[in-house]
């Protein structure tokens, strides 16, 4: 069987078990990596006996390692999380850093650890840096050790970030995830705008939220399946950061807007957006400066559901590419088991309704 970027056995995704999001279609990789550029690494934190379910992904491109930054918007669509550098972000719209994603009590280590790469990386001394840390609490798998990912996993993963396949589920700061009653992790999903103009646009989804998940209208419940649900069950807590790339100029204030809709994405996929649960939108484009002109409405419009489309399908990818994780106090979150998709996909009534 095939591996995947990080050696582990790749599984059907959504698309070959005849589930289809959206009428555009995908870049090579279906892949945040398939906007130019755009690179992806993950460091991995997992020992099974020691109940540790942890680790960091790294989102980056060449023109933030050397200094430049990059127009950028951002969308809280409930902010009970920790998202180191928020503020900047939305008062200038630029990215001045690679975006990390991590678990919750890690965060803090995972912004002083970029800070001190982008010192090392930057061509001059800057006097000021304004790293961004996106996180999830995956303390339900991974209370045991729970700052776990120290500087070195944070260079590790920047080390490691690079084009191509991208690996999904139980890797990089989605190891601990769980969404939606089953286990959750990292997703990724592209699409090519429409016209002579076109355009790429790609999403990464840490999916860890509450809910019950939809496909093509319809629920899946683990208990359907004979399954425990994963993840808090009285505690409403979560989190899901979305980051996503445009390979067209575009403004700060449109930048926003997507963001908007890569939260927006997540409803079709029977996210809860409960009290307890951080749900972000970070989106930026890989081109500096301001447009020389605004997007036509009719192209904006496209790349909106192109970001809703792309957050679907990686929340649903992000789920058949996970593992099974058992803890040593009993607690396990079940894979979502892709013949349970595939028998909703093709001839089943449910696989004409998928998006």
């Amino acid at each position: 069987m095939e591996d995947d970027p990080d050696g582990r056995p790749v599984r059907p995704r959504a698309r070959q078990l005849d589930l289809a999001f959206g009428e555009l279609g995908t870049g090579p990789h279906n892949a945040i990596t398939d906007v130019a550029d755009v690179a992806v690494g993950h460091t991995t934190l997992r020992d099974d006996a020691a109940g540790l379910h942890s680790g960091v992904t790294a989102i980056s491109h060449p023109a933030l390692a050397a200094g430049t930054s990059l127009p950028a918007g951002l969308f809280v669509g409930n902010g009970y999380g920790k998202l180191v550098g928020a503020t900047q972000v939305v008062e200038l719209g630029l990215l001045e850093t690679p975006v990390l994603l991590t678990s919750t009590l890690s965060t803090f280590r995972a912004a002083d650890a970029l800070v001190t790469w982008v010192l090392e990386h930057h061509p001059g001394p800057p006097t000021s840096v304004n790293p961004v840390v996106g996180e999830i609490n995956d303390s339900w798998l991974s209370s045991a050790v729970p700052r776990a990912v120290t500087a070195e996993h944070v260079h590790a993963a920047l080390r490691a970030a690079g084009p191509g396949p991208v690996a999904m589920g139980n890797v990089g700061g989605g190891t601990g995830a769980c969404a939606l009653g089953f286990k959750g992790g990292v997703g990724t999903a592209s699409r090519v705008l429409p016209g002579a103009r076109g355009g790429t646009i790609g999403v990464i989804v840490q999916a860890n939220m509450g809910g019950t998940l939809r496909l093509g209208g319809r629920l899946l419940r683990p208990g359907d399946l004979g399954l425990r649900a994963a993840g808090p069950v009285t505690a409403e807590a979560g989190s899901c950061v979305i980051v996503a790339a445009v390979d067209f100029p575009c403004s700060a204030l449109d930048l926003t807007r997507l963001a908007r809709r890569l939260v927006f994405g997540l409803g079709r996929t029977g996210a809860r957006f409960s009290h307890g649960s951080g749900d972000y939108g970070l989106a930026f484009s890989v081109v500096p400066g301001p447009p020389s002109e605004a997007l036509p409405p009719e192209r904006l419009s496209a790349a909106f559901e192109a970001a809703m489309d792309c957050v679907e399908e990686a929340v649903v990818d992000a789920l058949l590419a996970a593992d099974t994780v058992r803890t040593p106090d009993g607690r396990v979150a079940h894979a979502l088991p892709a013949e349970a998709v595939r028998a909703r996909g093709g001839g089943d009534p449910l696989g004409a309704g998928v998006r």
